[in-house]
């Protein structure tokens, strides 16, 4: 699998696909054309699940951005606890994630393909908010508020680590266009998980509505991954 690490930085991040299918999932296995794609934190902060861990990265790292940095940048959500979550400081930096989009009031496939992330939130068990983390992202956050989100996160038993994102229109707006998880009308949004790896710069795509064992699969070989030359 190919991992990128020098382009362009105004291409989209989903360049360079391959792929690779099967009868019950469909991986796409991606990297970034973003420069530094690749970082390196060192032993108990490339896991941080809080905003302070994510302000100790930044200052350990200086004041240079790094590429992926540029590209995703700070935007700011809002979880279904209300509380305010930078894009990519709190939310990506240094983690292993598994992001799809999805809205709350959904009566097609939203509530299976997170009846699904929340078997393969089961399946992980204590790796969910310690070594990976799950972003949902509304695609309607006018209706979707917080308290509606905290709501449907009881639903599915969400735990620590799983975060149900909405916020201001042109915020959200911006952060799926970032992710190519943008659409028009909610009800055209997409059953792709994204799941990736930002501190090894291994990414892949997979389609949410698949057997839940074959989306642990990928989620499992993303965490597992290791930079190139790592031992």
């Amino acid at each position: 699998m190919s991992k990128t690490t020098s382009a362009d930085a105004n291409q989209p991040v989903w360049n360079n696909l391959f792929a690779v299918c099967s009868v019950t999932i469909l991986v796409l296995c991606f990297g970034h054309t973003l420069g530094t794609a690749r970082l390196r934190n060192e032993p108990g902060q490339e896991n941080g699940g809080t905003q302070g861990n994510s302000k100790q990265q930044a200052a350990a790292g200086g004041a240079e951005q790094s590429a992926t940095q540029k590209y995703f940048t700070d935007v700011v959500l809002i979880n279904q606890n209300g509380e305010k979550m930078r894009f990519y400081s709190d939310l990506l930096q240094g983690k292993v994630v598994i992001i799809n989009s999805f809205f709350a009031t959904c009566q097609g496939s939203c509530l299976p393909m997170n009846r699904n992330l929340e078997k393969v939130q089961q399946a992980l068990g204590d790796h969910v908010g310690k070594d990976v983390f799950i972003i949902s992202i509304s695609v309607d956050p006018l209706v979707d508020t917080p308290p509606k989100l905290k709501d449907y996160s009881k639903k599915l038993n969400a735990r620590p680590g799983w975060y149900f994102l909405s916020g201001d229109k042109e915020n959200v707006e911006f952060a799926l266009k970032k992710l190519g998880q943008f659409v028009d009308d909610k009800q055209d949004h997409l059953n792709i998980f994204i799941i990736g790896n930002e501190r090894t710069g291994l990414w892949k795509k997979a389609f949410g509505l698949a057997q839940s064992d074959e989306l642990i699969k990928v989620v499992e070989s993303v965490l597992n991954d290791q930079a190139a030359g790592a031992k």
